[in-house]
């Protein structure tokens, strides 16, 4: 397939679109309307998933030669399957990759996906890094899923990451560091254990009370109990400009024992005026490491990198519905509001 060479940057929607026309990415059942994002595209789970005794990589070997070593036993997911949380999953996804020369991809958890506390992560055939898609990559994509605090019912087609295709060595513009608000009434939640399985299928399904408790700040600090997942906000307001994408990267350990953010893709648009989003918080997925660690206001837990689209996306994130567009301190979507 011969394609001329778009400039060096992010895809923005059309260009996606594109792709998908010209057979680059292509799909075992028809790619939905809302699925192309303004500079990403949502994966969908597949026919099949395998509960596996531990994670790996391919590292020169297909995944599915590499999935007998550790396969425990085979899903189906068109009827619908629970995932538990503690175990390990390698599923199919329905897309299917030839990207043409120039072309490559990275892949991250979605929004949502991330703030339930399951990590996942991409995998291709000989692929020595999880959720990096080298250039001119041909071949099946496939799905780690680790639940982490829930577990969560899932079935084909549910979307748990999204793809970001770019052309060249994309630079990074700049950044902005990300602190941490622990004012107000309230500043975030604790994940409830043992709670009950979250449908990532059932918008605004789900009561938060059975699955998070509330927590407030005293003198500005909040004290991290090891192993636990806590929802904060940043002091921050996000904006990310039309012609530009961003990824939220996870704290130097040197700052702190904790991890911020699975969920790192922010798209163009998001916390602008021009997309009605001013005011735009980003919302941190925290979880606390080996040892307590006292947390304070206005500390800096993460840090926004930008990259430029190769063009302004014909679509802004939130213009056609949005669930996180003006967030505040916020919950996923698979929550009704707390009242």
């Amino acid at each position: 397939m011969t394609t001329s060479a778009p400039p060096v940057g992010i895809l923005p929607l059309q260009s996606i679109r594109d792709l998908i026309s010209q057979g680059a990415i292509t799909s075992q059942t028809p790619f939905d309307a809302d699925q192309i994002q303004p500079a990403s595209l949502d994966l969908r789970l597949g026919l099949k998933a395998w509960r596996v005794r531990a994670s790996y990589l391919p590292r020169g070997r297909k995944v599915m030669d590499r999935l007998k070593y550790v396969q425990m036993h085979e899903m189906d997911l068109t009827k619908g399957a629970v995932l538990e949380a503690g175990c390990v999953y390698i599923a199919e996804l329905q897309e299917h990759l030839n990207l043409p020369a120039g072309v490559s991809a990275r892949a991250n958890p979605k929004s949502s996906t991330g703030r339930v506390d399951v990590f996942v992560r991409l995998l291709t055939d000989e692929g020595a890094l999880f959720d990096d898609v080298a250039e001119s990559y041909t071949g099946p994509i496939f799905l780690e899923i680790v639940p982490q605090t829930f577990s969560v019912l899932v079935r084909t087609g549910t979307r748990l990451n999204q793809l970001r295709l770019k052309t060249g060595d994309v630079p990074r513009t700049h950044s902005v560091d990300c602190e941490v608000d622990l004012t107000g009434p309230m500043v975030g939640y604790r994940a409830r254990r043992h709670a009950g399985v979250i449908d990532l299928d059932h918008v605004g399904g789900h009561d938060p009370r059975d699955f998070w408790e509330p927590l407030t700040a005293k003198d500005g600090q909040l004290l991290l109990d090891p192993g636990e997942f806590y929802i904060l906000a940043s002091k921050t307001e996000v904006v990310i400009p039309v012609d530009e994408a961003a990824e939220m990267l996870p704290i130097d350990p040197g700052v702190g024992e904790f991890r911020v953010h699975y969920a790192g893709f922010f798209d163009p648009g998001f916390g602008t005026a021009e997309a009605g989003g001013v005011g735009s918080k980003g919302v941190l997925e925290v979880r606390c490491h080996e040892a307590p660690f006292l947390l304070e206001d206005g500390q800096t837990v993460a840090r926004l990198v930008y990259e430029p689209l190769t063009e302004k996306p014909e679509k802004l994130y939130g213009q056609s519905g949005s669930h996180y567009q003006k967030q505040g301190l916020k919950l996923s979507k698979h929550f009704k509001n707390w009242s």
